[in-house]
């Protein structure tokens, strides 16, 4: 259902790769809430990928580019300035990859050129987005620049490596960036720290389906899916959030404020192989067998 949120804004989404990622869900939503659009990622993504499939059908220009090299970001906000006719209103940064997570190093075995790699490509490229856009003027007034990040960059996640490292880096670009854009030019920005969604890069992690299931289990709303984090990134984009910057934005059905929960404990219990896990168990309810949540 369409509310408008996003008529006759004009947008750019980074990292759209099939029809799993995020990105897709969001150039999506955007396009339903009134918006036009173009799409960009890397040359090889554009021949592996699907995404030329998702520009027909939105109807958006598809811009090639490598987000590490500030030349195709310039030409990116150039084409997409000249295909929508005018200044962008909004931009999704979606990008994130790890050669020490593909090939499987362990965080206190890291490939230092790869490590380099893993930050250029998931976080430094936002800095560079941020950069070019602003000499550029490339975003209109009140406009609003978000970026996907995970909680890894606040707390330890078993498997996510070096990626935790870029998204703490990529959330403190966002608030030390968001400061000056906001000052200068009016112009919000932000990161979503999303639940563990099951996307191309997602899937990467080590233990991903396990981690998905215990959040799964711990929030009490559940993990948020990709077309929940659409619909956020679209409020994100709209008026109605112009006074909201430099945050870091929990998106998680509430696993961020949560230490343990009913959920998770009897799973845990019941890993034990014996009977006292059972009896254990039945402490958590009451005489009449209710759920004792506190």
């Amino acid at each position: 259902m369409s509310h408008n949120l996003l008529k006759g804004k004009r947008g750019i989404v980074f990292g759209a790769l099939n029809n799993m990622s995020i990105a897709w869900k969001v150039a999506e939503r955007a396009v339903e809430e009134g918006a036009i659009i173009t799409l960009s990622n890397t040359p090889l993504a554009v021949r592996m990928g699907t995404t030329q499939e998702l520009a027909d059908k939105l109807n958006a220009k598809l811009i090639p580019a490598d987000a590490t090299s500030v030349e195709d970001i310039e030409n990116v906000f150039k084409e997409s300035m000249e295909a929508l006719g005018g200044k962008i209103d909004f931009v999704l940064h979606s990008i994130g990859m790890s050669p020490n997570v593909r090939k499987k190093r362990t965080y206190d075995d890291l490939d230092y050129e790869m490590l380099s790699t893993t930050l250029d490509i998931s976080a430094i490229s936002f800095h560079k987005m941020l950069q070019v856009a602003k000499k550029m003027e490339a975003i209109a007034d009140g406009g609003s620049i978000v970026a996907l990040s995970y909680m890894a960059a606040q707390r330890t996640i078993y498997g996510y490596n070096d990626m935790a490292d870029a998204k703490a880096m990529l959330e403190s670009i966002a608030r030390s960036f968001g400061y000056i854009y906001g000052r200068e030019h009016n112009v919000r920005v932000n990161t979503i720290s999303q639940s563990p969604t099951m996307t191309t890069a997602g899937s990467g992690v080590k233990g991903f389906d396990s981690l998905v299931d215990f959040s799964e289990r711990v929030a009490p709303l559940g993990n948020a899916t990709a077309d929940d984090c659409a619909d956020y990134c679209v409020v994100m984009f709209s008026d109605l959030t112009r006074k909201v910057t430099m945050q870091n934005l929990f998106h998680d059905g509430g696993f961020s404020s949560m230490g343990m929960s009913y959920r998770a404990m009897e799973q845990y219990l019941k890993s034990f192989d014996c009977p006292e896990s059972d009896l254990k168990f039945k402490e958590f309810k009451d005489e009449k067998g209710k759920i004792i949540y506190g």
